[in-house]
């Protein structure tokens, strides 16, 4: 589980936006980028080439 403190910290690498944890709670969702970042392990990995696009129905939230 990713604590709170560090989740208010996060931001997306490409945007600096921030980040909401995904209702799975296996995601950090940037509406900004259009990029959901995997958590592996309950660690966040911030890297773009990792990321996968959002579809146009996550968008809309």
């Amino acid at each position: 589980m990713i604590d709170k403190k560090l989740l208010d910290i996060l931001v997306c690498p490409v945007t600096k936006a921030p980040v909401e944890l995904s209702k799975d709670k296996s995601e950090l969702i940037c509406y900004a980028s259009g990029l959901a970042y995997p958590i592996r392990d309950d660690i966040p990995v911030m890297l773009e080439n990792e990321a996968r696009l959002l579809s146009t129905d996550e968008k809309l939230r």
